[in-house]
């Protein structure tokens, strides 16, 4: 049987039992709304990122090409008569100046033989003389009929004889002389002469004989090829650079190696046909070359006009990022929030793309911070940037080629 005493302290067991619980319910409220408020306290800024405006204006395409360098003028020095080798007179792999000696072939030989032909035309102007005395004395005797009209012809005939002699032997004389000339092996056009393929002592055959080559160095030729459709976009450039300023369009030549495009040439050749198995179309373009920087056989990157945009969208090619195959970039909102666009992106010009679909113009891209954007609609903090970098100064005022800048426009 119950204790009815007991009852009384029971229920009150109970009561302060259920007044802890909801003492530590509260209490773990409390401790939750508190955290809430410190977590909201405690939420990171929105990142800063840099954010540039679309471009839209006039710009020129330029495509680039391989070349190959080529000297314009190229020469392999055989020599014109034969004979020993009797000097080498220029140094190997230096800069000659047309009509410089390089070698001297044994003259001694062609000088006899030219004083064989001096005599021989003293000899036959002496009988050139004496045929002219007796045809005079003949027309004499024939109009005194002393002789026969048959002696006459005779003496008259002797005289074109010994006058063909003389025309003979001065061709003879100018022969040997030229000979000897020739012994005397002399560079026909400035430029860089290559290794002596003969040395002294030897012989020289005319015209087998390899002594050296010698290869123009300014200013050099670039031949490129370019495919049909730029070859037909660059055509119309050309004429109208040739109709507005009267001279061909430049082009950017850089060597393998160098960055970007730091010399300066001019187009002045176009094949008059395209090559029908490659589809090409080749040109040449003039390149100066004071320093002797390039030479001839080097590969080379020329870039070529080969179309205008009059409103062409522009944006920096940091802000275009890849997924895949296809490409976006990140677009500011309004409200500082951030959207994923996709794009279809053209060529480059210098640090500016040209995009075909996917912004506008007055549409702001991050430029710098992409790395900071995790999802779109996350909201950042935008820093106006230009969108076109300024060109460093240039140090020297001369119009160094080296130091120029490609820029939207031009």
């Amino acid at each position: 049987m119950e204790n009815l005493n007991d009852a009384p302290a029971a229920g009150a067991g109970l009561y302060w039992g259920l007044a802890t619980l909801l003492m530590a319910a509260l209490l773990v409220l409390a401790g939750c709304d508190a955290r809430g408020e410190a977590d909201a306290a405690a939420a990171p800024p929105a990142p800063e990122v840099d954010v540039a405006r679309v471009l839209v204006e006039p710009v020129t395409l330029w495509e680039t090409f391989t070349g190959r360098v080529e000297a314009p003028q190229t020469v392999q020095l055989r020599p014109r008569v034969s004979g020993y080798i009797d000097e080498v007179a220029f140094e190997e792999g230096e800069l000659v100046e047309a009509g410089a000696l390089l070698f001297r072939i044994d003259p001694r030989p062609y000088e006899a033989r030219v004083r064989a032909a001096k005599a021989s035309v003293s000899q036959a102007r002496s009988q050139r003389q004496l045929a002219e005395g007796e045809a005079g004395r003949a027309r004499k005797l024939l109009d005194a009929r002393a002789i026969s009209r048959e002696e006459y012809d005779q003496r008259q005939a002797a005289l074109l004889n010994a006058r063909a002699l003389v025309d003979e032997a001065e061709a003879a004389l100018a022969s040997a002389e030229l000979d000897l000339q020739y012994t005397r092996i002399t560079a026909p056009v400035a430029g860089r002469a290559g290794r002596a393929l003969v040395t002294k002592g030897n012989l020289a055959s005319a015209d087998q004989t390899l002594l050296t080559t010698v290869v123009s160095v300014d200013p050099l030729h670039v031949y490129f090829d370019s495919n049909e459709s730029d070859a037909l976009g660059a055509q119309s450039l050309l004429q109208e650079s040739l109709l507005q300023e009267g001279k061909s369009a430049p082009l950017r030549i850089g060597l393998t190696g160098e960055s970007g495009f730091p010399h300066s040439g001019t187009l002045d050749f176009v094949d008059n046909r395209l090559n029908p198995d490659t589809g090409t179309l080749r040109y040449r373009a003039v390149l100066p070359n004071p320093d002797g920087i390039f030479k001839p056989g080097q590969f080379a990157r020329v870039e070529m006009p080969v179309a205008r945009l009059e409103q062409a969208v522009l944006i920096n090619r940091k802000a275009v990022m890849a997924d895949q195959a296809r490409r976006f970039v990140y677009v500011v909102g309004d409200d500082n929030t951030v959207a994923r666009r996709a794009v279809v992106t053209g060529r480059e010009v210098h640090d500016l793309i040209v995009v075909r679909e996917g912004v506008k113009s007055g549409d702001r891209v991050i430029v710098n911070g992409t790395q900071k954007v995790f999802a779109p609609g996350q909201p950042v903090a935008p820093n106006p940037i230009a969108m076109v970098r300024p060109p460093a100064p240039v140090k020297s005022p001369t119009a160094d080629p080296r130091f120029r800048h490609l820029t939207p426009g031009t």
